[in-house]
């Protein structure tokens, strides 16, 4: 796919500047009543809740477009008590079985 240039264009076809489409991210926030936060904090909670969905993380890493599955589970993934709660019932039944 190499080449193939920007997924996301802006209106005339041209490549998104960042601070407009940063700025864009907090008018449609404001808009819906959540707090502000970076645009980078959509890559942190697409990776949580792709992990706490079951998703591998290899094909996280993907999706992110890292190239060290390090990156992606170190700097973008966060551990719930859901998932903790899941490993322990895992470790659980591994056990008891």
């Amino acid at each position: 796919m190499a080449g193939l240039g920007p997924v996301f264009r802006s209106s005339k076809g041209t490549k998104l500047d960042s601070s407009h489409v940063n700025k864009r991210l907090q008018k449609l926030l404001d808009l819906v009543g959540l707090p502000r936060q970076r645009f980078d904090d959509l890559r942190h909670g697409c990776a949580s809740l792709l992990l706490a969905a079951g998703v591998p993380p290899r094909t996280i890493m993907g999706v992110l477009g890292h190239s060290q599955i390090s990156l992606t589970l170190n700097t973008y993934s966060h551990l719930s008590p859901a998932l903790e709660r899941e490993a322990a019932d895992a470790l659980d039944r591994m056990l008891a079985g």
